[in-house]
């Protein structure tokens, strides 16, 4: 009998002893053969760890030199982690117990597939896709990520429409298998971002290294998550802003970013005086807070002055849409995937 690849499960814990309780029991006894669990705690000041400990002996935990958000914790945690697939599970995603076979055999079948998902539900409206991920992410000519079955604020509902298996631009960091090879080929996230458009940068850079990333419409999860109220939170926002910004650049063609970047810097601008003038003052300033970070790190020294070599973007890459979403939704007011695309995305 052929050994099943092994998957580490391995859910990155900041004070999440409540969702580690929830969600942790559906981790037991998966369909799955060969998997381990992994948390991996960013120097947490509850008792998270304790409780894994006591409760969950088989579960194996690390814990990391200190808070590096979302991007540096888990790549220090996964340092430690030999396997063939990491799975980057957020603590509060309830799994279904079979989700892990159909993504594995569908990598392993593939092997161009560096990244990929399962569809994400809403936990709190099971009829309904996540904020964060939807049936896997996409993103505009001008660099604004959306998901099919959510795009920016609205989440469709799930009418089995999005069921198969499709090439994608990323993978949602909630529920994201990697293919480890290339998860150190790629050295893993990149540490600055902190938390925003992280996973988004590696699918990116895997994919101008010539590999690809896909959704498994077959399996499903379901995440708690925060939906739109993530664009209340200043600190979001920033990181958010800046990182898209950041991200445009470490991987879109130099010629490309010479009329985008301005574009992108002034429709922020707009962003952030409409936040302003509608009494979201602390939103609208996160935006512009974020602009100048981004412009403090274009000429400062954080990035080496180097950034992976884009490959052309529109041509060589899966999952892009060839017009603006924000035209498209704020302009037109078409709020769906379908009605936006056409289904005219590869």
């Amino acid at each position: 009998m052929t050994t099943q690849p092994h998957v580490a499960i391995a859910i990155l814990n900041y004070n999440g002893k409540k969702h580690l309780e929830n969600y942790l029991p559906f981790l037991v006894n998966l369909s799955y053969s060969n998997y381990s669990v992994w948390i991996i705690d960013n120097q947490s000041t509850d008792d998270s760890i304790r409780f894994v400990n006591t409760n969950y002996p088989g579960f194996k935990t690390i814990i990391n030199k200190n808070n590096g958000g979302f991007a540096a914790g888990y790549n220090q945690g996964l340092a430690h982690i030999e396997a063939d697939y990491y799975v980057l599970l957020n603590s509060d995603v309830e799994v279904s117990k079979d989700f892990l076979g159909p993504v594995i055999d569908l990598m392993e079948r593939d092997k161009s597939i560096a990244f990929a998902q399962p569809k994400i539900l809403w936990l709190r409206d099971r009829t309904k896709f996540e904020y964060a991920g939807g049936a896997g992410g996409v993103i505009d000519a001008l660099g604004y990520p959306f998901c099919r079955g959510r795009v920016l604020e609205t989440l469709e509902t799930d009418t089995q429409q999005f069921n198969d298996n499709k090439y994608i631009f990323w993978a949602s960091g909630a529920c994201m298998f990697a293919r480890v090879s290339v998860y150190k080929e790629l050295n893993g996230m990149y540490p600055l971002f902190f938390m925003q458009n992280e996973e988004i940068d590696m699918c990116w850079r895997a994919q101008n290294l010539g590999y690809k990333n896909a959704v498994c419409g077959s399996s499903v999860v379901w995440h708690l998550g925060g939906g739109s109220l993530e664009w209340e939170n200043p600190k979001k926002t920033y990181y958010t802003f800046r990182n898209n910004l950041i991200m445009l650049t470490r991987n879109m063609p130099v010629a490309r970013l010479a009329w985008l970047i301005p574009l992108r810097t002034g429709l922020d601008f707009i962003a952030g005086c409409r936040y302003w003038l509608s009494g979201k003052a602390n939103i609208g300033k996160a935006v512009f807070s974020g602009n100048i970070a981004y412009w403090k790190w274009l000429f400062g020294k954080k990035h080496n002055g180097k950034f992976p070599a884009g490959r052309g973007f529109i041509n060589t890459c899966n999952g892009i849409y060839k017009g603006a979403i924000v035209w498209q939704y704020m302009i037109k007011k078409r709020t769906t995937y379908t009605q936006i695309t056409n289904n005219e995305i590869t």
